[in-house]
């Protein structure tokens, strides 16, 4: 099923859900180290192995972090060709000074704003996604 590309009806329809839990990205030269851990994401760089965990994972494990984040899940079903969607919410979250890596899934993107931004992101999304229903 392919995702929606209207880019006012995806703001509009951004629906923010804040996820339980705190979220680490830990950098590794492989996934040996993991030992069965389940990553929530990765990516692999030149420079070795992100990977994206719950931080009581990675605290179990000694892995090494230095940024505590919330993970925000955009609840509508965002197509992978859409144009416009993250450079809307990213505006947002700028000039509320809220730092955010994003991932894209197949349906939902994923924000991830440092923990103690966690409840401003969630207004400033909401906002965002009000004021593009009004327009």
């Amino acid at each position: 099923m392919a995702g929606e590309t209207t880019l006012a009806l995806l703001i509009r329809s951004m629906s923010p859900e804040l996820n339980p839990g705190d979220y680490v990205f830990c950098t590794l030269a492989d996934a040996t180290a993991l030992q069965g851990c389940e990553t929530l994401g990765s990516f692999r760089e030149r420079e070795g192995l992100t990977v994206i965990l719950r931080r009581e994972d990675a605290d179990r494990l000694a892995l090494a972090y230095d940024y505590v984040a919330a993970w925000i899940t955009l609840e509508v079903h965002s197509s992978l060709a859409a144009v416009g969607l993250t450079a809307a919410f990213a505006g947002a979250l700028a000039q509320a000074n809220i730092s955010c890596n994003v991932i894209a899934g197949y349906y939902h993107d994923h924000l991830f704003v440092a923990r103690d931004d966690a409840e401003r992101a969630l207004s400033t999304l909401r906002a965002l996604a009000a004021s593009a229903g009004e327009a």
